[in-house]
């Protein structure tokens, strides 16, 4: 399309008349994402949540704010039974979504998930992170395939999520129980990609030090090695991951799939010492 004929509003609304999907929704960086593609035209939403459905509540209250129709479904991502109900449900409220972006994680480093064993959280990580990505992942490849394509809609995107050191390597129990599952989400996404395309777009986002929860009550030694990390030399955001999540989900990415993008402001390989006792566990 020329620029003499463009829509003005096509850059400001770059998802308009599409439908989504966003796990992990409540809070944080999914929350951020779901109101930032709301905001960009969606025209409807799916917001799910875990276990926090007043925090989900607040999500749904800011997307409805966009103008963007959308409901809450609550489902355990570290359940397949919990995972295939939540597909369904999906595909029921809003029909056959244009954008699925999987971001429900486990949280075992805030909260009594904190106090679990290094067993207990890598398996938990396992279940959700990883048996949970794989599991949505191939139902929705499966559903997506079933309509014949609509030549005037963009293939649909499907964004996983990653980690940046799970390339790197990162010492303590922190990158020993995220570095392999994350690790396995971007392997997972490259080989799908490689099985559904062209129809059907497969990317992961891997985000860096992004300041959620945990990074607005951690250390000083935490702050400061994130913005050592970064050759941004600051913490990442939600805003940044979303900005990301945003491009992969419009019609502006059709050409990009089975790729893994670092959000993480650049990572610096210069060695840092790891954290004493006082300074706060890995």
């Amino acid at each position: 399309m020329s620029s003499s004929t463009a829509d003005p509003c096509s850059a400001a609304r770059p998802l308009a008349g599409l439908s989504g999907v966003v796990t992990g929704a409540s809070g944080g960086i999914g929350r951020q994402i779901a109101v930032t593609l709301a905001a960009s035209g969606m025209a409807s939403l799916v917001v799910h949540h875990a276990t926090n459905q007043a925090a989900a509540q607040r999500t749904l209250a800011a997307v409805l704010e966009t103008g963007c129709h959308a409901i809450s479904l609550q489902a355990d991502c570290g359940s397949t039974t919990e995972c295939l109900r939540l597909v369904d449900a999906a595909f029921a409220a809003i029909g056959t979504p244009d954008v699925w972006v999987h971001a429900a994680g486990a949280d075992v480093l805030t909260g009594s998930a904190a106090q679990g064993g290094f067993e207990d959280k890598l398996r938990r990580l396992i279940d959700v992170d990883l048996l949970g990505s794989i599991t949505i992942s191939r139902t929705l490849a499966s559903r997506w395939a079933e309509p014949v394509p609509d030549e005037n809609r963009p293939a649909p995107s499907l964004i996983l999520f990653g980690w940046d050191q799970a390339k790197h390597g990162m010492e303590g129990d922190a990158g020993q129980m995220f570095g392999p599952v994350k690790a396995g989400v971007e392997a997972f996404a490259k080989s799908l990609a490689q099985s559904v395309a062209p129809r059907i777009r497969v990317n992961t986002v891997s985000p860096g030090w992004i300041r959620t929860a945990w990074g607005e009550s951690t250390s000083d030694y935490w702050n400061r090695r994130a913005e050592s990390q970064a050759l941004m030399a600051r913490w990442g955001t939600p805003k940044d991951v979303a900005a990301a999540v945003l491009f992969l989900a419009s019609p502006a990415s059709e050409f990009i799939t089975g790729q893994t993008i670092e959000i993480n402001g650049g990572f610096s390989r210069r060695w840092y010492p790891p954290p004493t006792a006082a300074e706060g566990p890995t």
